[in-house]
């Protein structure tokens, strides 16, 4: 992928497909380094699924025999130098605390880095999609932060209005904007 913040989108939605209520997307920069951290508390993975997940010719798709996410993701950290770990509890395994955290770290003065990309319209396709799930965006550089977290979105507009209208994504897509302006 040409841009990270696609692989970030293809790997969250399989945190929608296994069922999560809440997505939490963490990215932490500095000047040479990139940690991105996807968790969610959906049904989680067995050991045996985690270590499939690095097989381009394993995937849970019926439409097609290949899932490149995660092995696209590792690509593009380990040609950087970096590394992916993917930790995972089932809900048979651990009914109070089951979920999926994966987590990716890249080198970004490596000439292989691949650019982070525009999070704005990652974020806003994710809640379009998904209006029901509480996401949690918090990118944090060396400038400053930006974070939206729909749950408290959710608090002011009530329950009768979906965070996936059109005025509320335009909304959300402004409000990343002036703080992702704010932390150039």
């Amino acid at each position: 992928m040409k841009e990270l913040s696609l692989n970030i989108l293809d790997i969250t939605m399989n945190s929608v497909k296994a069922g999560a209520t809440l997505i939490e997307i963490l990215l932490t920069e500095t000047q040479t380094r990139l940690e991105l951290i996807i968790r969610d508390n959906g049904c989680g993975m067995t050991d045996e699924t985690v270590e499939q997940l690095k097989n381009p010719f394993y995937t849970t798709r019926t439409t097609r025999k290949v899932g490149m996410g995660v092995p696209l993701l590792t690509l593009a950290a380990e040609q950087t130098g970096g590394h992916v770990t993917i930790v995972s509890d089932t809900a048979q395994e651990n009914p109070d605390a089951h979920g999926t955290t994966v987590t990716a770290v890249f080198d970004k003065t490596h000439l292989d880095y691949t650019p982070l990309g525009d999070m704005i319209p990652t974020v806003t396709t994710l809640i379009q999609g998904s209006p029901q799930i509480d996401f949690h965006f918090l990118h944090t550089t060396p400038n400053g932060a930006v974070e939206l977290k729909t749950a408290e979105l959710r608090e002011v507009l009530g329950e009768d209005v979906s965070l996936g209208a059109y005025e509320v994504l335009q909304w959300i897509e402004e409000y990343l904007r002036e703080q992702y302006s704010a932390t150039v």
